[in-house]
């Protein structure tokens, strides 16, 4: 197995691919730090004037407890994690468009090892993306705003641990899909349609038939930005002091966690999409006649 893993590091370092996607993402981490702290900073400054002060002391709280960034930060890391989704769908749909996979699988013992190979490079590809993504993110809001607009050391490394997990899962499922649909451009059109599209219309369209809300969080997408955005709105209403009801549906809404469950019930709901991808990509390439 170290050898597969070897050769399947010098795969993806030997190639600008996993370059050419991390500066697009690290861009949009940075972006979305920088206008989630201008944002939040703006958002608080309105709030202070006196215009705003009998709806503070209503709510029993100062504006400067208010942590707006937090919910930038949650969809930036959903939009960021994009990248290492498409990052993962080449894994394997590109070496069958190259047919270098026929060489892949008659130089491993089985094309289970070599599937397990993949498996371990592009979850280590996936943590790499994600820590790329908090870290240019972090910065972006350190630029921005003050420290009244960000989280404490303990809130930094919760959005670092589901970030890191979220771009590691977003990965595996591009792994997943990639084997599944072995078409480079087919693969990568279908994602970007579905988690940009389709799924927003599917959830639009959800929430006006009258289904339960929660349905949202059982989707692929809702899932996922539920794990980042429901952490996100956790760490605000920590310090938020009182919020209506409503006001922490909507809070959730901007965090991009409309409908989610609990950040770690999100995970395990994801993972459980990632399992049925990858579970169908490695039982298609077990039985793909390789020339």
């Amino acid at each position: 197995m170290g050898d597969l893993v070897q050769a399947e590091l010098r795969k993806t370092t030997t190639t600008t691919l996993w370059w050419a996607l991390l500066i697009p993402t690290v861009l949009i981490a940075l972006g979305g730090g920088l206008l989630s702290g201008l944002l939040g900073q703006s958002i608080v400054e309105v709030f202070s004037s006196s215009e705003a002060e009998q709806l503070s002391d209503a709510l029993g709280v100062t504006p400067d407890q208010w942590k707006f960034s937090l919910l930038g930060i949650g969809r930036t890391i959903n939009l960021a994690t994009m990248f290492p989704l498409i990052f993962g769908a080449m894994a394997i749909a590109n070496e069958v468009g190259t047919r270098t996979i026929t060489t892949t699988f008659l130089t491993a013992p089985s094309r289970v090892h070599a599937m397990a190979a993949k498996l371990m490079v592009y979850a280590l590809w996936g943590a790499i993306y994600g820590l790329a993504i908090i870290g240019f993110v972090a910065l972006g809001i350190v630029l921005t705003s003050n420290s009244g607009q960000m989280p404490d050391a303990g809130g930094w490394a919760m959005l670092a641990l589901v970030c890191v997990l979220s771009s590691i899962l977003m990965t595996m499922f591009g792994v997943g899909l990639g084997a599944l649909i072995p078409n480079s451009a087919g693969v990568i059109v279908l994602l970007i349609m579905y988690f940009l599209v389709i799924e927003n219309a599917l959830q639009f369209g959800l929430r006006l038939s009258g289904v339960p809300e929660t349905a949202v969080g059982f989707l692929p997408n809702g899932s996922v930005d539920g794990l980042t955005g429901s952490v996100a709105v956790d760490l605000f209403l920590a310090d938020a002091g009182v919020v209506p009801e409503e006001g922490v549906y909507w809070l959730r809404v901007v965090a991009g966690a409309g409908g989610a469950q609990a950040w770690w019930l999100s995970g395990l709901i994801f993972l459980a999409w990632v399992a049925a991808a990858f579970g169908g990509g490695w039982a298609r390439m077990t039985q793909k006649d390789i020339t």
